[in-house]
């Protein structure tokens, strides 16, 4: 996982990119709820293969998460 510190300051033009970063932020946190809540019913760890395969279901129907490009989500599903 590639970690980068910086700042944004106030200005029109990071909107897009201040979106694109929350919504990288609110699938890291769904997939980290649903690998917890896949170990807790089956006592296994979450195949990546069906994760990956979920998420793209979920973006189908959600425009916020298509803000993320789809090579980015495979990777935010590989890191956890």
């Amino acid at each position: 996982m590639i970690t980068l510190k910086f700042k944004l300051y106030q200005h029109k033009r990071n909107r897009c990119l201040k979106r694109s970063i929350n919504a990288a932020g609110v699938i890291y946190n769904h997939c980290i709820a649903l690998h917890k809540r896949y170990y807790r019913m089956y006592g296994k760890h979450l195949n990546c293969a069906q994760l990956q395969a979920h998420i793209a279901k979920l973006r189908k129907r959600n425009p916020f998460w298509q803000l993320v490009g789809s090579q980015a989500v495979q990777d935010i599903c590989r890191t956890d």
